[in-house]
């Protein structure tokens, strides 16, 4: 194959799976990695994956979701033997790179997947701000109208003036239960 490393560095690579099996792929290798007594050649096996928030049923919830479904990164020396190992895993479908060689990752990239991945927190989408026009999209108040009337970033919550009974009802709800109009 002759993709030998030049300068026997450990770089990152994308590694193809059949969606869904990550996490069996990333098994597998680690068992064949120690198997065939390649830890001085592949040194990780990583599933990028980030949380984000998701209502459901009202509640909040923080799940962790993949950045790139399909994918499994490695931390390896590229070598004939230690490609084989890689290549050969069950469920592995192919690399990021061209024809037979695969291309490592920018450390920019990488650095920004790492830290994507390490935000424990979500961040909080949302432009809208006092006196925005909003749609409720969730919860009892579905489907009514308002006006922002605060914005607690904070804690991802709004009060939105919501128009009931001829009069303004204030109504605090979640980023996530509203939507700019």
């Amino acid at each position: 194959m002759g993709q030998q490393s030049t300068n026997n560095e450990a770089r990152w690579y994308a590694i193809h799976t059949y969606s869904g099996y990550e996490e069996n792929v990333a098994r597998n290798m680690k068992q064949r990695i120690e198997s065939m007594d390649m830890e001085h050649k592949i040194f990780d096996v990583l599933i990028p994956t980030e949380t984000k928030i998701k209502i459901k049923n009202g509640k909040r919830k923080n799940i962790r979701e993949k950045i790139f479904p399909g994918y499994v990164l490695v931390n390896m020396i590229v070598t004939d033997d230690s490609w084989y190992v890689v290549r050969n895993t069950p469920n592995v479908t192919g690399f990021i790179g061209t024809g037979t060689t695969p291309a490592p990752l920018s450390k920019e990239e990488i650095d920004s997947l790492k830290k994507r991945m390490g935000v424990e927190e979500p961040k909080y989408n949302i432009d809208v701000q006092v006196g925005s026009s909003v749609r409720i999209i969730d919860g009892p108040f579905k489907e009514y109208e308002g006006k922002i009337a605060d914005v607690d970033e904070a804690r991802g919550k709004v009060r939105v003036l919501v128009s009931m009974f001829g009069r303004e009802t204030p109504v605090e709800l979640d980023f996530l239960q509203i939507q700019k109009i």
